[in-house]
């Protein structure tokens, strides 16, 4: 048996048309919506204010953004990077990167101050 019955094609038929008219039903008339719209609030007409095309607001607002956004990418990025290649790769010292210092021993000269590093005390431990 292949195909519908006719009880399930009727109710295939009336869902159909029951979803339809569902649908036509969503559409608003032009009397619609019924409910009078509250007056707006403060932050709502400020937002309304604020960004109707070319208000004060929002020019200024843009023109401080764009501001920004050159002072980051043409100014302070390069000038870090700049500053960090020099500092580290470029300069000599006392601002390069730091040497590692050469290991003292008992009985080493320390060369700055011309000190003899004393020899260490002996523990006696009872391992």
């Amino acid at each position: 048996m292949s195909g519908y019955t006719p009880d399930e094609k009727l109710r295939f038929d009336q869902l159909t048309k029951l979803r339809r008219q569902w649908l036509k039903d969503q559409e608003l008339s032009p009397r619609e919506p019924v409910i009078q719209a509250k007056p707006p609030g403060a932050i709502e007409k400020f937002w309304t204010r604020f960004l109707e095309p070319k208000s004060l607001w929002r020019l200024y607002t843009y023109k401080v953004y764009r501001g920004g956004v050159f002072t980051l990418t043409r100014l302070l990025i390069p000038a870090w990077i700049v500053h960090y290649y020099v500092k580290y790769h470029a300069a000599e010292r006392p601002y390069g990167i730091v040497e590692v210092k050469p290991k003292l021993f008992p009985g080493d000269t320390i060369l700055e101050t011309g000190e003899v590093v004393p020899d260490l005390p002996k523990i006696h431990s009872h391992h």
